[in-house]
This record gives C-alpha cells, structure tokens and sequence, in this order.
C-alpha cells in the first residue's frame, strides 16, 4: 500500500495543507488538499474519494477536482463514499447549485461525481483494497476508516481516526493494525477545546491508545494545528511512544 501525504495539518497555513492521503494512486482519503499539490496527470487518476466528515477541510478539494474534470472535457467519473448523513451534508450546503455547481448531475458523458453511501463496520471492496468505515465521535456526524490490501503473504491494514474526540469503537479494529493515522489537534493546555469540539491532545491521545491491545508498529499524527505545533510536537516526544511521530505533507508512507 502506498500512501502519499497531500496535507496533515489541522489548519491552512503557508506549508501546511488541509488533510488528504492518495492511496495507491487512485484513491481519496479525505479531500482537504488537492489541486495544488497534484499535477493534472495524477489527478485523473483518481476514482474514489472516501469522506470521513463534512466539515471544509476534509472536503474542499471535492469541488475543485470536479471542476478541473469539467474544465478538461474529460469522460471521467469519481465516486464519493461516505456514511449516509455525511453525503447528505456534503449535497446539501456544497453540491448544491448554489455554493458550487452541483457536479452530481453534470458531466461529459455522465455526471462527474457520483455519492455512494456506506453502512457502519460493513466491508466493501474497491480493486485490491477491503475498506469499513467506523464511527468515530466528532462534534458532526463522522467515521474513520480501517483499509486493508492483501499481499503475498497475509496483508496490511491501516486505521485512519479522521476528527475524533475519546472514541472506542475505532480501537478494537487498531489492534494489531500495521499502521495508525491518529489525529492531535490541540496541546494539552487546550484540552477542554478539545474535547468540546471532538478533538485529542497528547494525553488524550495517550489514554486512547491504551485501549489497544497490539498497539501498532508506526503511529502517524496528523491534524495538528499550526499555531501550536511546536508545542505539540513536545509534548508528543515526551508520551515516549515507540514508532509514533508526525506525518508530513508530501511524504510517502509504504506498508
């Protein structure tokens, strides 16, 4: 499975892009960053784009992908995932004919984009990879993601939490996972923000990955925010977690 970074930041700041992880070349996980970062030959590559939540920053690029498809004259069509409620926010106050053209029903040949929703712990399948979306606990309704890819011998597995405050459910299916994309979007001295808006912090973090047994070999933070990413960073060296660090945007993760 290769996984490349488009942006793992909680905030848009210079360096700092929004939250995207292109998988494998074809697939999507979350739409905070795109256009700027991708050429266009990569970009039409993309077929799926699995949604965590509808809050901008997982899903601002959504848009701008259709319209760079429009612009292009491209046959080209790309299915978006996500739970039923999140399709519906991301139609209702984005694809709406209003905000932005509703690339739901507009396109060469057929339209653009196309939402496909998916049920809680129900495993799908798209090419090599079997996919579930769990539910996690944000302050909208959204889910993380467990994907695996099977390989000669056995397969890999990766967690993604996307936004969550203290969750559960996501944990049980992190147990022995290869790798972690765990989100820290605060310091510890904004820990009541945190947990008011469904976000961690360091020790929050800490305490949620006690809840995994077979904790994973590499744990990746993403989402933290720029403003206090010194901070953070610190705080995260100080848990002593073997194998856990920051992503960075651009770089490549292969498992």
């Amino acid at each position: 499975m290769k996984i490349k970074v488009l942006g793992a930041s909680g905030a848009e700041f210079p360096g700092h892009n929004p939250p995207a992880y292109l998988i494998n070349g074809f697939l999507l996980l979350d739409a905070g960053t795109l256009g700027a970062v991708l050429k266009e030959t990569e970009q039409w590559k993309i077929r799926y784009i699995l949604v965590s939540h509808a809050h901008l920053d997982h899903i601002r690029a959504i848009p701008f992908l259709a319209d760079n498809i429009i612009i292009k004259d491209k046959k080209h069509q790309i299915t978006i995932l996500g739970l039923g409620i999140v399709l519906e926010q991301l139609k209702k106050h984005l694809l709406n004919g209003e905000i932005w053209p509703d690339f739901t029903s507009i396109g060469r040949s057929a339209p653009v984009l196309t939402l496909k929703e998916i049920k809680p712990e129900e495993e799908f399948t798209i090419n090599s990879l079997r996919i579930m979306a769990i539910k996690v606990n944000h302050s909208v309704p959204a889910s993380g993601y467990v994907i695996r890819e099977a390989k000669k011998r056995g397969s890999v597995t990766l967690v993604y939490t996307g936004d969550t405050g203290p969750t559960d459910r996501i944990w049980l299916y992190s147990d022995g996972a290869d790798s972690l994309i765990a989100e820290v979007s605060f310091p510890d001295k904004l820990k009541e923000l945190a947990l008011t808006t469904g976000h961690l912090t360091p020790s929050l973090l800490k305490k949620e990955l006690e809840k995994i047994k077979n904790r994973p070999k590499r744990i990746f933070i993403t989402h933290p925010k720029p403003q206090y990413l010194k901070t953070i960073k610190e705080e995260l060296k100080s848990l002593k977690i073997k194998g856990l660090r920051l992503l960075k945007d651009g770089e490549v993760i292969r498992l």
